[in-house]
């Protein structure tokens, strides 16, 4: 008896043993875990890199992990916004460089002497920093274009031109005759988003005035009130007035606006060049039907434009290091896998898109090349403005911006008195 009560005690100290043993191990385990929150988990691409960046990581680092937490875009924003505000949150965020007031707020840790540089487009570098400091590590890169159905365009009987790029005037008749077609004749949704319905307007406001006083405008140096501002805001209303978006422009989703191009007989789809990281993935993970013959063309030509050759040349995002981590060599090790030329080669081979991580693009084979091969011609003889509009307008302005420009303008709710008029009280300073 004795004896049998002996071997439990024996048995209970060695299993306390055992659990404790454990429990310091799991301990230890999680003391080098990185964390990540981002989106991009509906990407194929997306994912696929961040495993391979993790296996270096992993590799380079015995015992390291690195746990990814995958997020719909908003409501990313809300759960960073809600962990950040209290001290807590991933080791790393996707952000992106219009969401200044993460580095405003003290939320980011600089990168400048954290990544290797050297391995990053400068013009990528550029687009993160402020205040003397750079906030993120870029990840993809991109310029805005005009997506289309060449399928549909042919049947219209419309030829373009070699650079793609048409006039104001040619630019309304084909919407027109697209809509008499039964097409949908530009798609565009701004349900989620604060800046798709800003291509219809800033883009051609960039060719119209040219860099340097498109960015007086951006600045709040010049007025909405200026007459070459004032003839492409009617030139947006008069896309609104013709009918040609879809009637759910307001709350169409970016990701649900792909399945309405696709679907429905679009015919245009302004977007920015990370098109082909959703485009090209399987269509059963959302991606363009086997056969779907797109094309680019640029936005039209400006009566009397500046620059109708300007293009913006933007960063979609990026991974910052939050300011309160507690495991900085972590994620320090973790930007420095992923910052390299052969993860920037990697990202554009997966997702058939740019990266501000400097790349291979020759690397690039199989049934998209002749698709990239039309982007580079696209793009000859471009002149590049670095950012899109939300990098430069924040506060008041911002939301204006965001209710006139992207939403009010283009859905026909506003008009182009009342968008001068809010625009100037918003973020003109005189």
């Amino acid at each position: 008896m004795l004896l049998e009560r002996f071997q439990r005690f024996v048995g209970w100290v060695l299993c306390g043993a055992f659990l404790g043993f454990s429990s310091i191990s799991a301990a230890l385990a999680q003391d080098k875990e990185v964390t990540i929150w981002t989106m991009g988990g509906d990407q194929p691409g997306w994912v696929k890199f961040l495993e391979a960046v993790s296996a270096n990581y992993e590799k380079s680092n015995p015992g390291g992990k690195v746990k990814v937490t995958y997020y719909e875009k908003n409501a990313l924003g809300v759960a960073l916004r809600t962990a950040l505000r209290g001290g807590q949150g991933p080791d790393l965020i996707y952000t992106e460089p219009d969401q200044t007031e993460y580095a405003e707020n003290g939320y980011l840790k600089p990168l400048d002497d954290i990544v290797n540089w050297n391995n990053i487009e400068p013009w990528a570098r550029g687009a993160w920093s402020s205040n003397g400091h750079v906030w993120g590590a870029p990840l993809s890169a991109y310029t805005n274009e005009v997506y289309y159905n060449k399928d549909l365009m042919k049947e219209l009987g419309v030829a373009l031109p070699a650079n793609g790029q048409v006039s104001q005037a040619e630019f309304i008749q084909i919407l027109k005759k697209a809509k008499a077609a039964g097409m949908e004749p530009m798609v565009v949704g701004a349900g989620d988003r604060p800046f798709t319905g800003a291509y219809l307007s800033f883009e051609p406001m960039l060719r119209k005035l040219g860099p340097e006083d498109y960015q007086k405008l951006l600045d709040g140096k010049l007025s909405y009130a200026d007459p070459r501002v004032v003839a492409v805001l009617k030139f947006t209303k008069e896309i609104a007035d013709l009918g040609v978006l879809p009637k759910s422009f307001a709350s169409l989703s970016l990701t649900d606006s792909y399945a309405y191009f696709y679907q429905r007989r679009g015919l245009m789809f302004p977007q920015g060049t990370w098109y082909s990281q959703r485009a090209f993935a399987p269509p059963d993970k959302g991606g363009q039907p086997d056969g779907f013959n797109i094309g680019i063309m640029s936005f039209p030509a400006m009566d009397g434009g500046k620059c109708n050759n300007c293009r913006t040349l933007a960063i979609g995002g990026g991974y910052s290091v939050n300011a309160d981590t507690k495991k900085l060599p972590l994620a320090v090790a973790f930007l420095k896998e992923m910052a390299t030329p052969d993860m920037g080669t990697l990202w554009v081979v997966n997702n058939n898109s740019v990266s501000g991580i400097k790349a291979d693009t020759s690397k690039l084979t199989g049934k998209y090349a002749a698709y990239f091969r039309e982007l580079e011609e696209a793009k000859k003889g471009s002149t590049y403005f670095i950012g899109i509009p939300l990098n430069f307008v924040s506060g008041g302005c911002r939301e204006t911006f965001v209710q006139v420009i992207n939403v009010g303008l283009p859905a026909g709710l506003v008009s182009v008195d009342e968008t001068v008029k809010r625009m100037n009280a918003a973020c003109y300073k005189g």
